[in-house]
């Protein structure tokens, strides 16, 4: 407001700044990030035509701890919001257990797949990331996506319980 009632009016930059309560430091200001925004944008926008579900969380972990980028997370989430790639978000309902039951390696009952959580877990993020998303023709064309898919999944997706790095990583830093 300030700057169109200088070009409009004629009035001087100091005026105008009392007038509408804003510092002349303020006014004069000029974003100097423009083109590593449209960087940042252009990384959100293929990261989420790549990967679908990715919400800003794993966006930002794959940008941060996979591909190196130094940017603040505030600033990758306005960006983020600018871009309005915002996913609905699911309430999670969680139950709470005194002591977790120790992993059974053996077959579990039907209808209780509490009883082995982590591969529950895991088909969970099979079934939702590639399998559901697609029309599959024949056995071939699965089997190739599915190889793509757990080598994306073990080399380039951040996994939450590792401290929002890849298995790979991970597997880097043990050795």
């Amino acid at each position: 407001m300030a700057q169109r009632a200088v070009q409009e009016r004629g009035i001087s930059v100091r005026l105008a700044c009392e007038t509408f309560n804003i510092s002349q430091t303020c006014y004069r200001y000029e974003s100097k990030h423009r083109a590593e925004n449209d960087e940042i944008a252009d990384w959100l926008l293929r990261l989420t035509d790549n990967h679908r579900n990715w919400g800003f969380g794993l966006c930002y972990l794959y940008l941060r701890n996979v591909k190196g980028f130094s940017w603040n997370h505030k600033r990758i989430y306005r960006i983020y919001r600018e871009l309005e790639l915002n996913p609905r978000i699911k309430p999670r309902k969680r139950l709470v257990r005194q002591t977790p039951e120790p992993l059974k390696l053996e077959y579990i009952q039907p209808g209780k797949p509490q009883q082995n959580a982590y591969v529950e877990r895991f088909n969970r993020t099979v079934r939702y990331e590639w399998l559901s998303q697609y029309h599959w023709e024949d056995l071939d064309q699965v089997q190739y996506a599915a190889t793509e898919w757990m080598w994306s999944y073990n080399h380039e997706r951040p996994n939450m319980a590792l401290g929002g790095i890849t298995p790979k990583q991970r597997l880097a830093m043990a050795a």
